[in-house]
């Protein structure tokens, strides 16, 4: 017989607290409203989020969708409980994948679960998303935030990202017009950004690497949680000053699983080894666990988070144009017509 307790059962009963939910969303909505572009139509709340794609502003628009996580770089946050930086993360995960086509990002929604909703630590993951889709042009459109208990944790949380960019048909990056001969300029990482940190983690279980640990002026655990580089003004830079013909966003698989992507069949890479400098915490990572180079290389960015081909007499012009952007490039390799070996490192 069912114990008789005296009172009706509500949803919070069950862990979902709807009041707490509303007033997290007035909470920050001027946070939100701090990236609105002027194609935005209505404000956040409603069942969909309004932009308005001016027919006026494009002659044949093509639009360009990506979405994706952060992964297990979750984890180290929740134990460091920091988490404005995984924002970033987030967006720049998205954007940068937009911005390989050559599409300028318009809006971004997230999606975040978690076990049981703490506005504290909500608002800080919102700030990190809004730092980032100001750093990418973008509107925060709208997102949901959904508190299950029983699927998650109560301190634990999960987050997703959509993106939605445009550009012209007839400037549609795809790689088909890389050549050999042509030029690879990397854009540097500012770290790990977010992939690899399953073997991060398995790596601070067998060394017993604490994450508040001195390590180059700030502690292992801030170092590892650097946020994702945000690419579009670089590229925009680029863009704007050469012929940019290819692009990488070096995540997951690193420069050998993510370069041959952007090339024609038939092509190749050839990269120097030591042309740009490699964050420490790449380097600590290795030593620290004895990595192969090989697969360091397949599993982290090796410190290049976009490569960029452009033919090889605009590549002054390329390095002045991100100088004057404020941004930094660095001359790593070139197209080879030798795709035997997709991507071949040189010292």
């Amino acid at each position: 017989m069912a114990e008789d307790r005296g009172k009706p059962l509500t949803y919070r009963d069950a862990g979902v607290d709807i009041a707490a939910g509303d007033a997290f969303v007035d909470r920050i909505k001027p946070l939100v409203k701090r990236t609105s572009r002027p194609e935005v139509l209505g404000g956040l709340g409603g069942f969909g989020g309004l932009f308005r794609l001016a027919s006026e502003s494009y002659r044949d628009p093509v639009l360009v969708a990506g979405t994706d996580g952060v992964g297990t770089k979750l984890r180290l946050a929740i134990e460091l409980d920091r988490h404005d930086g995984v924002g970033v993360d987030l967006v720049a995960m998205c954007v940068n994948d937009l911005i390989v086509c050559g599409a300028e990002p318009l809006f971004f929604l997230d999606y975040l679960a978690t076990g049981k909703l703490d506005p504290e630590r909500a608002a800080a993951v919102v700030e990190g998303i809004v730092r980032g889709c100001e750093a990418a042009g973008a509107a925060l459109l709208g997102g949901e935030t959904a508190e299950m208990p029983g699927m998650y944790a109560a301190a634990d949380y999960d987050l997703a990202g959509f993106a939605v960019g445009v550009v012209e048909r007839d400037a549609l990056i795809d790689g088909s017009r890389a050549a050999a001969g042509d030029v690879l300029v990397g854009l540097p990482s500012s770290g790990v950004h977010s992939n690899g940190f399953s073997l991060v983690r398995r790596l601070l279980e067998q060394t017993g690497a604490a994450l508040d640990m001195p390590f180059e002026g700030t502690t292992l655990g801030e170092a590892l949680l650097a946020p994702t580089r945000i690419y579009v003004n670089a590229v925009r830079a680029l863009q704007d000053a050469v012929d940019v013909r290819a692009l990488a966003h070096i995540t997951g698989g690193g420069l050998p699983g993510n370069l041959p992507r952007s090339l024609p069949e038939g092509l190749g890479a050839r990269i120097r080894r030591g042309a740009w400098p490699r964050p420490p915490i790449l380097d600590w990572i290795r030593e620290r666990g004895e990595i192969a180079e090989e697969e360091m290389l397949s599993t982290f960015n090796a410190g290049l988070g976009m490569v960029v081909v452009i033919p090889a007499h605009q590549a002054d012009a390329a390095l002045e144009a991100l100088d004057a952007a404020g941004e930094t490039g660095y001359l790593v390799g070139q197209v080879t017509a030798d795709a035997e070996e997709q991507v071949r490192l040189n010292d």
